[in-house]
This record gives structure tokens, sequence and C-alpha cells, in this order.
């Protein structure tokens, strides 16, 4: 079952794991559109084609929530009173400089506090509430809720990170988000593929993951982090390669896989994992 409003699209499956795809969306507001720099409008930090790879890899296995607008318009990944998640370089709730630290509004242009305010009332709150109903719902279904927080970004960043980034990035906030147990199923996937893999490293998780990743609450909250370079051209137009876009699918609905058999062991152990 699908359903959708103006700012995200939700597809329902008869599942205990929720994918959730905050960064994919490319729409802006037309008062937006008017005040970014050209090369802003290029929406480079975009989670190119996550939308698409998370739809086909999730099959009638995994219910997915997708936002439609693009995270210059509001971040729906920080916090809503905008606190830094990382250490180091970032960028905010409503941000103002791309990854790469170039300005996104041209002179005198962006937004203030009434305008930010406006963006979290009808984009980030809208979002998280739906989140939070869905997580909610597949709670009092199953008994427990697992979330996959879904994203990919450039594979260099300089701004951000030193070097290239590992091919897939996992993040449960150094275990606090998810049991182990999940963590290993995951793991053994990673191992098992071609991939680079690193837990824990520089994506650690986002507000989402750890927002909602509450395991004594029965919601264990994953978030995988892609480099891009695993299944499209960095740069615009942003290609998909299609040898690699299947083998992605296919690495991500194994996640999925082993997800469903880490609920069948929640179900007949009683939820009581670590």
């Amino acid at each position: 079952m699908s359903n959708l409003n103006h700012t995200w699209s939700y597809t329902e499956a008869d599942s205990p794991i929720v994918m959730s795809v905050p960064h994919s969306g490319r729409e802006l507001s037309d008062v937006v559109k008017q005040k970014l720099t050209g090369s802003a409008l290029s929406l480079v930090d975009t989670d190119w084609h996550m939308d698409t790879i998370v739809m086909e890899a999730a099959q009638t296995q995994a219910s997915v929530l997708v936002a439609h607008y693009s995270r210059y318009m509001v971040d729906l990944n920080r916090p809503q009173d905008d606190k830094p998640l990382y250490a180091g370089a970032t960028t905010g709730l409503v941000p103002s400089i791309d990854f790469d630290g170039n300005q996104l509004y041209l002179s005198g242009q962006g937004p203030d506090k009434r305008n930010v305010q406006l963006r979290v009332n009808e984009y980030w709150i809208g979002y998280h509430q739906k989140l939070r109903q869905i997580i909610d719902d597949t709670r009092n279904k199953f008994g427990f809720c697992l979330l996959l927080d879904c994203h990919s970004i450039r594979s260099k960043v300089p701004r951000l990170f030193d070097g290239t980034l590992p091919d897939i990035n996992i993040g449960t906030n150094e275990g606090a988000t998810a049991a182990n147990r999940l963590s290993e199923r995951i793991n053994d996937v990673c191992e098992q593929s071609k991939y680079s893999y690193v837990f824990n490293g520089r994506f650690k998780g986002g507000y989402i993951t750890r927002h909602y990743g509450q395991p004594m609450e029965d919601v264990h909250a994953v978030q995988i982090e892609i480099a891009q370079h695993t299944y499209m051209l960095e740069t615009a137009p942003w290609t998909m390669l299609p040898a690699k876009v299947t083998y992605l699918t296919a690495f991500v609905g194994k996640i999925v896989g082993e997800m469903l058999g880490f609920a069948e062991e929640l179900h007949t152990q009683g939820k009581v994992i670590k």
C-alpha cells in the first residue's frame, strides 16, 4: 500500500522493517530556487538515486518512507535544535553552505529565523511525525521495529573527512541504537561482499538513527552511508552505472534479509537479544 503528501511518499509492507530515505529528494520551493546560487541549484549534496535503490532492494520485505524535498530546504537528519552531531566540519538544519563549504545563497538571500522555522514546520516536522507513526505502528503490530536509515555521499569530500570514504559505512552510534546481534548479521553481509566497509567510523548515525534507535523500547536503528562511486558517476549528470547498481541493490537486499532473520530471532527469543 502506498500513500503520499507533497513532502514525502510512503510504501507500506507487511514487515517489521522500515527503511527511511531522507536525502534523495530534489524538490525546492519556488522562493528558495530564486535565492540559491547557480552551483547550489545543481544539488550536489543529494543522496542521488537512493530512493530508486532502496525501493528495488526493499521489494515487499520492508516499508519505505522517502522525502521529496532537497536537504537544502531543511535537513531531516539533523535535530530540530540544530545541535551538531559530529565534531569538526558539518552542515546545519537549514544549511547555508554545501559539503565543500561553498555558499548556497546569493548575497543577502539566506533564510532568517522566521523562514527557518517555517521550513521546519512544513517539511521537518511532517516527515518526523510520519516516521514516528510508522515506527509505532510497526512496533505495535510486530512487537518491535527495525529501522534502516539509508544515505549516500561522494566518496571524497575533503572538508568532511580525509581520503576516500569506505564503500559502506554502518552507524549504530557505537552500538547504542541497535543490538550487537543485528550488527553482527550486517557485518556478515559486508564481509561476504566486494565492498570495503567500516562500522561507526566517520558516520556513526545521524539524528534519525540516534533519536529513534532505542533497543530497550524495541526499536533497533542502523544507518547505512554508501559511497556513491559504488553505483554512479560522482559528477553531473550523476548517472547510475547499471552493473554497479545491480550489485548494490542485491547487497542492500541481503542486509534487509539479515534484518528479517534478526526479526525472527527477536520473535522466537522474546525480544531479549543483545
